[in-house]
């Protein structure tokens, strides 16, 4: 049996606690009673009419058969003969709704079927709904920030609150540089809106992404807003370190001066906001042997020699210096790679205070 009370309640808690419409609840609960209807009693294409009726504690289905001399299909057509005195009146070809309202009910398991059908289609719609209201909060703010205040922390997500919206941030989009305290605000970096191949809306929000940090410095610096410096390439390796490259039109602007601030308070924001991740910031220059030099420190380069098809760098380097220009793991060096858009070959020499005899000696 169908417990119409234990129904309303849950629609009631659903619609408070997802503020979703309360009578597009009751729709899908009716809808998932007619797909249970169809699968023990009829077929696919039964036409089904089902009705909750919360006030008088009833429920009511019907099913539409058409009247046949001749029964082929007993999902959808009944005979003269099965209608027997309730056939009068009618013709062949004839619809007719048929109560089955009692059969259905008083069938074992049906109660807990139709339950179980409800329950799946009411996540899938709450599912389907949140996505909708997330794609209505963020449409117009993809390529922003916003700034949220976490709410649940789990395992392989983080659960933020905006404007009283839950919104998740998978462990894909996490920076490991990040520390995840509930109630604390942090801003997340609106990376896509959009609607996926089957139409179903889409918000990926992100702590990784390089374009969070060139939206910190953008906030925390008045000059980018105003036009006067511009971030012409960034880099970033989340949790490690980001480089950055600024420029201004303005020869007597000092650009990476404006990102850093006075006593560096600028850029100490956005390392803050950051959990402590370096960032790298360089002034750009048309001389692009410069630029790969700059941009591969703290290692200290003694040449750079770009090859004739202007895509690759070969960058010398003392053997002392060779560990700091690659960085852990090769970081820094792949780092300055995607920074400058060059390929970068490192060519070591051996140190100049360095004695081959001396080395000789201490080997034997």
């Amino acid at each position: 049996m169908i417990d119409l009370q234990r129904i309303e309640a849950a629609i009631n808690q659903i619609a408070s606690e997802k503020k979703l419409d309360r009578e597009k609840i009751v729709e899908v609960i009716e809808a998932a009673i007619k797909t249970a209807y169809r699968k023990d009693f009829g077929s696919k294409d039964s036409i089904v009419n089902v009705q909750l009726d919360f006030e008088s504690n009833e429920i009511g289905i019907s099913v539409e058969k058409t009247i046949v001399s001749e029964v082929e299909d007993p999902a959808m057509e009944i005979s003269f003969t099965e209608l027997g005195e309730d056939a009068e009146g009618f013709d062949e070809g004839d619809v007719i709704e048929l109560d089955v309202t009692d059969e259905v009910l008083e069938s074992e398991g049906f109660g807990r079927i139709a339950s179980q059908a409800a329950r799946q289609v009411i996540i899938q719609k709450i599912q389907e709904s949140e996505r909708e209201k997330l794609y209505e909060l963020f449409k117009w703010k993809q390529g922003t920030l916003v700034n949220v205040r976490v709410e649940i922390v789990e395992r392989s997500r983080v659960i933020f609150d905006y404007n009283g919206t839950q919104v998740v941030l998978p462990r894909s989009e996490q920076s490991s540089k990040d520390r995840y305290i509930p109630g604390q605000r942090m801003f997340l970096y609106v990376k896509t809106v959009d609607l996926d191949e089957m139409g179903a809306p889409r918000v990926v929000l992100s702590r990784k992404d390089s374009d969070l940090v060139a939206s910190l410095f953008a906030m925390n610096v008045p000059e980018m807003e105003d036009g006067i410096v511009e971030i012409v390439s960034i880099a970033r390796n989340p949790g490690f370190k980001t480089k950055v490259i600024v420029a201004s039109p303005n020869d007597e602007v000092d650009a990476a001066g404006c990102l850093i601030g006075p006593k560096g308070i600028r850029v100490r924001s956005v390392v803050d906001e950051l959990f402590g991740e370096k960032v790298d910031i360089i002034n750009y220059t048309d001389n692009k042997a410069e630029v790969i030099r700059e941009a591969l420190a703290p290692g200290k380069i003694e040449n750079v020699k770009i090859l004739e098809d202007d895509e690759t760098a070969v960058c010398t380097v003392y053997e002392g210096e060779k560990a700091k220009t690659l960085g852990k793991g090769g970081v820094n060096i792949n780092l300055a790679s995607d920074l400058t858009g060059y390929r970068i070959i490192l060519e070591t020499l051996p140190d100049p205070e360095s004695n081959e005899d001396d080395t000789k000696i201490q080997n034997a």
